[in-house]
């Protein structure tokens, strides 16, 4: 499988065709009450056409695009913080804004327990979403695992992980795939025995509203970057935290490494939760076909809450320009974010580029 996909690059090379693939990746895509009431219909229905407008040119210009689904969709009532469970649309929407590919596996998995779970699954599959990270049985595991890609002829290899579920324990056959370096480690393997050119790992760690690391954090990052991962992605503080390219000298070849993207969209209030990050990260073929890590950048983006003339949430990119009172909270979170950028990402500039 692997020497197939080797001499398919070498003759793609020789016939001149595209050697690249540019992946997006977002943060948390949260509903919070407020979000759910905001999109409430009078006929009962969920709208959230508003929601990632200003964003979809972004998005649907990636060959690739992933995000993390922080709530179950496990049917009515629809409830916020601290149990979340979302309304169907919510996931059309998600996939209608250009996302290809939803994480699953978070700290919220089974807020709606076991059922919620099964029903979620049940949902992606309805919507046709290819999803990562949660399954029915181990058995169904076995047969999804693992999630590779093919993008513009790159085999992409997918895996998302979670440090828990808030306490709440399954009670029968699902699968929620936890933080464990075995399983990880036999996961990474795998993929590779699969056909995998790359790995990307969508883990969700660390410490809420830390705009910095944490140990365990830079301790699992290192351990993946041993393993030969090209792409660490990570997720749940609901802060933005540092990005890097960081050249891995055991396999000779640079690993994209994020920490925190924080949020995608949230109803949160305090400074660093109202936007987050997404990150672009564009890979190429070497001469002899083999796939590396040529650049990274990041677009930071602001959530508009309901205001007069607009009864829903949105998401703008930062730099949009904005009336009082959001260029105020924008202003303040993207001077905050931009701080820890310029002093801890590693080869991960701006983009501030128009979007068409």
């Amino acid at each position: 499988m692997l020497l197939f996909s080797l001499l398919f690059s070498l003759y793609s090379l020789l016939m001149g065709e595209s050697q690249a693939v540019e992946l997006v990746f977002a943060g948390d895509a949260m509903q919070h009450q407020s979000q759910i009431d905001a999109a409430k219909r009078p006929d009962g229905t969920y709208n959230y056409d508003s929601y990632f407008k200003a964003l979809k040119p972004y998005i649907s210009s990636a060959d690739y695009a992933v995000v993390n689904l922080e709530t179950p969709l496990g049917g009515a009532p629809y409830s916020g913080y601290p149990m979340f469970c979302a309304p169907d649309s919510y996931l059309t929407a998600l996939t209608d804004a250009g996302f290809d590919l939803v994480l699953a596996a978070n700290n919220h998995t089974l807020d709606r327990r076991d059922k919620g779970v099964v029903r979620t699954i049940g949902q992606f599959e309805k919507q046709g979403v290819p999803y990562v990270g949660i399954y029915r049985d181990k058995a169904h595991r076995a047969s999804m695992l693992p999630v590779i890609k093919d993008v513009n002829g790159f085999k992409i290899a997918f895996l998302n992980y979670t440090y828990g579920t808030n306490g709440i324990r399954i009670q029968g056959n699902v699968v929620v795939d936890y933080i464990d370096r075995t399983l990880m480690k036999r996961d990474i393997a795998d993929a590779r025995k699969a056909g995998a050119e790359v790995v990307a790992v969508c883990v969700h760690w660390g410490d809420e509203y830390q705009l910095l690391p944490n140990a365990s954090q830079k301790n699992l990052a290192d351990f993946l970057v041993e393993q030969g991962v090209d792409l660490i992605i990570g997720g749940h503080p609901h802060v933005i935290q540092s990005m890097e390219i960081r050249h891995s000298a055991t396999h000779n070849k640079d690993v994209f490494l994020v920490y925190s993207l924080g949020n995608f969209i949230s109803a949160m209030k305090t400074t660093d939760t109202r936007g987050g990050a997404m990150a672009r990260v564009r890979l190429e073929r070497e001469k002899d076909g083999t796939p590396v890590v040529k650049s990274a950048s990041y677009r930071l983006v602001f959530v508009k809450k309901p205001s007069p003339g607009n009864v829903n949430f949105q998401l703008m990119p930062a730099e949009e320009r904005m009336g009082a009172p959001f260029s105020v909270q924008r202003d303040a979170f993207v001077r905050n974010a931009v701080r820890i950028y310029d002093r801890h990402n590693v080869n991960v500039p701006r983009d501030t580029v128009a979007i068409r």
